[in-house]
């Protein structure tokens, strides 16, 4: 046996050793799933199934949340995302690009097309309040000159209000985004709009009214990850940070905006006009991914913004590692768990 087994001896030391360490109570057993361990083999790399998303097919149920823009790191850190994109078949959006919409100087950061390859979807990214202001100053056709130098499938809308509110060089807003989100959609025609919040969710009436849109998807960006009112605030004098400190942390869960879907869908009958939501915001892992999406009445995927962006700020390798990992993990998922 021995020498069909030649690491026996030393890993049953190890298992004496580390028995006691490995204890796991019954109240931190994660009782969001059942396991079934009777069904499946182990999972290969073809356990995960495609998924039609967005118009293009995707290996993995994965979108990289839209993230950063113009910044000293922002070429390293896109080319990464979109290269491990393209090796896992992950979905992206590009973070803000509202720096292209009058000078190219910064579009070498943010063409990743090449990277990504034409079989993956990659979208664009500009803030409510940019997307208003060019209605406002009659240059709406900027957005699909964007379009064009980034070759993106579509643009995504970010709705920040708190953010912005929160922001020392915060932009206001002088219509509803609803009323802008309705106005880009009559310009874009049959170009895909995604539209998503920036970490802390969109409430009930929020969600039902974006539903109601012919949108190609939403995206949740949930409370419990990066908060970016949050993050304008530290910015600021403390002063503003102690008056408005409270308001800077509403917001809702991403499984608290499953159940919002859910719930509208149901309500809204064939008046439901989205057919598919990114579901990320406080997304730590793919155990919280695997049962969001398992959850959904919707086709999901599941975003996650904060640990990509950990790994893709350095050498290659190191996401490479991150996203091989996450996605064994999510094999396994499939394999033995069923979302209770």
């Amino acid at each position: 046996m021995a020498e069909q087994d030649p690491n026996a001896v030393a890993r049953k030391k190890d298992h004496i050793e580390l028995a006691f360490k490995s204890r796991v109570e019954a109240a931190a057993l994660d009782g969001r799933f059942y396991y079934e361990p009777m069904l499946a083999p182990h999972p290969d790399a073809q356990t995960l199934p495609m998924l039609d998303f967005l118009g293009k097919s995707l290996r993995a149920p994965l979108w990289v949340s839209s993230m950063t823009g113009g910044t000293a790191m922002a070429n390293v850190i896109n080319h990464n995302l979109a290269r491990a994109c393209r090796q896992f078949g992950m979905g992206m959006g590009l973070g803000s690009c509202r720096q292209l919409l009058y000078s190219d100087e910064h579009l070498p950061d943010f063409d990743v097309r090449d990277a990504i390859g034409p079989d993956l979807p990659l979208f664009a990214n500009l803030g409510v309040a940019q997307v208003e202001q060019l209605f406002e100053q009659g240059e709406q056709d900027r957005i699909f000159h964007l379009l064009e130098k980034l070759r993106a499938d579509g643009l995504i809308i970010h709705v920040n209000p708190l953010q912005e509110a929160m922001q020392p060089e915060g932009d206001i807003f002088k219509t509803s985004p609803v009323t802008t989100i309705r106005r880009t959609l009559e310009l874009l025609g049959r170009t895909p709009l995604i539209v998503k919040e920036v970490g802390q969710g969109f409430g009930p009436a929020s969600i039902r009214a974006l539903l109601e849109m012919p949108l190609s998807a939403v995206e949740f960006a949930a409370g419990g990850g990066v908060n970016f009112a949050k993050l304008e605030l530290l910015r600021s004098d403390e002063e503003k940070q102690e008056v408005f400190g409270r308001l800077a942390t509403v917001g809702h869960s991403a499984a608290e905006m499953v159940q919002f879907v859910n719930e509208a869908v149901a309500a809204l009958g064939e008046h439901c006009r989205v057919e598919q939501i990114i579901i990320s915001g406080g997304v730590k892992d793919f155990l919280d991914g695997y049962y969001l999406i398992q959850k959904s009445n919707l086709k999901a995927v599941y975003g996650q913004a904060s640990g990509f962006l950990l790994h893709a700020r350095g050498e290659y390798e190191a996401l490479e590692h991150y996203v091989e990992a996450q996605l064994q993990g999510l094999r396994l998922a499939y394999a033995y768990l069923k979302a209770r």
